[in-house]
């Protein structure tokens, strides 16, 4: 008698628990609601964010407010939302560099495999290598040569360290042999702006924060980093078809929660991000800039997300990056 009063008891609070998770979720969001992005204004993750926190204001009600956060690697943003009550009203604009990266290299406040559940993987995309045009260079042989007859006398400029703004770079240094060297900044969007002033030389970042400069002339693209030339930038070779392997190394953008954010509340926002990548104008806008519009579910983020965590892990160690 005491074990069914028991389980009935159980019971009770498990369905009470369901019912109040379900008027949260059809409450929510109740105010304004942040997204927190891990770098500056200008580049993918910032794309990304703002476009669909627009579109998650159109659907709901309320504001989603993109804040950034730049620094260390994006752990500081990252940090900051793991931290942060999980109700719901701050997400984080997770992406390869602050989730698969930088734990491998530095001590964080968070676990990326524990602390958050992946509300749906939102876009991939891949890079492009682009340089000031005073470099007198217009072709990666040309770019390969003049930094072989000059080891460490040319630079990149490199976003937040152990992002891909980084870690490509360093892996073209290493499928290429060449000595270049790392100027940092606290993102794409300044790391653009970086190479537009002739302070640094070489980028390698994000298709989003370069090709615009590109179109303008304020860039030279040399190559791809995709495995087949992009849509929006046929006459830019990949690096694949120039003869350099193993820089193949995509981005990827995902909206992130707390944890411990009630499952209904994060059922919620992924339908809604599940309808939104499916709109042809959302794709439209997103292809534009050489991203992939996709989505996961939570379960399949977390595989995604350990898998993208262990091969960083490996690449990371192989580099031998000081």
């Amino acid at each position: 008698m005491k074990n069914r009063i028991g389980c009935r008891a159980a019971g009770a609070v498990v369905l009470g628990l369901a019912v109040a998770g379900g008027a949260q979720a059809q409450a929510y969001p109740a105010k304004p609601v942040r997204i927190v992005v891990p770098t500056s204004p200008g580049g993918g993750n910032d794309f990304v964010a703002r476009t669909a926190g627009q579109r998650l204001s159109d659907r709901l009600g309320q504001q989603f407010i993109v804040e950034n956060r730049p620094g260390a690697g994006g752990s500081i943003a990252t940090g900051l939302v793991a931290k942060s009550a999980p109700d719901g009203y701050t997400l984080l604009l997770g992406f390869v560099g602050q989730l698969a990266m930088y734990p491998h290299v530095e001590q964080t406040t968070y676990d990326p495999l524990k602390d958050f559940i992946g509300v749906s993987l939102l876009a991939s995309s891949y890079h492009v290598i682009a340089v000031h045009p005073s470099l007198p260079v217009r072709s990666i042989k040309q770019l390969i040569a003049f930094a072989k007859k000059r080891p460490g006398e040319l630079n990149y400029a490199s976003g937040n360290p152990w992002t891909p703004t980084h870690l490509v770079p360093e892996l073209f240094k290493s499928a290429t042999g060449t000595n270049i060297v790392a100027i940092q900044y606290k993102g794409s969007g300044t790391a653009a702006v970086g190479v537009l002033s002739g302070e640094a030389q070489v980028i390698m970042a994000s298709v989003t924060a370069v090709m615009p400069h590109v179109r303008s002339k304020r860039l030279a693209a040399l190559a791809v980093t995709s495995p087949t030339r992009s849509p929006i930038a046929p006459e830019v070779p990949t690096l694949v078809e120039l003869g350099v392997k193993g820089v193949e190394a995509p981005s990827w953008y995902a909206i992130a929660a707390p944890a411990a954010v009630p499952r209904p509340i994060v059922d919620k926002l992924h339908g809604e991000l599940a309808a939104i990548v499916k709109l042809p104008d959302f794709r439209a806008l997103f292809q534009k800039q050489a991203l992939e519009p996709t989505s996961t579910t939570p379960e399949e983020f977390a595989v995604f997300l350990r898998g993208e965590h262990d091969k960083w892990g490996k690449i990371i160690k192989s580099l031998k990056i000081q």
